[in-house]
């Protein structure tokens, strides 16, 4: 029901070449000044495309995204005191 998505950066030539790179993966970006684009696959079809993708005479580089495998849960925060001295200034 719920499939992984991973996303794929893709470094082309000339602009006229992204309505070939959305046949690919559902696009999210594009940068006309940097000439990349960001697009999402299903991570199971991941090797393929970035295969398939890096065969193409137009595209420069594909480089995945390592956004799912970066830790996002933090340990250790602790409290600034400075601002905890703040909050209690209205209640004496």
């Amino acid at each position: 029901m719920f499939t992984n998505r991973q996303g794929l950066i893709i470094w082309f030539q000339h602009m006229k070449h992204v309505r070939h790179i959305k046949r690919y993966g559902h696009l999210i970006y594009v940068s006309k000044k940097l000439k990349y684009a960001m697009i999402y696959v299903n991570q199971d079809e991941l090797e393929d495309t970035m295969n398939k993708l890096s065969r193409l005479n137009y595209v420069s580089k594909v480089e995945p995204s390592y956004k799912p495998f970066i830790k996002t849960e933090y340990e250790n925060s602790k409290p600034d005191k400075a601002k905890e001295y703040d909050y209690k200034y209205g209640s004496l």
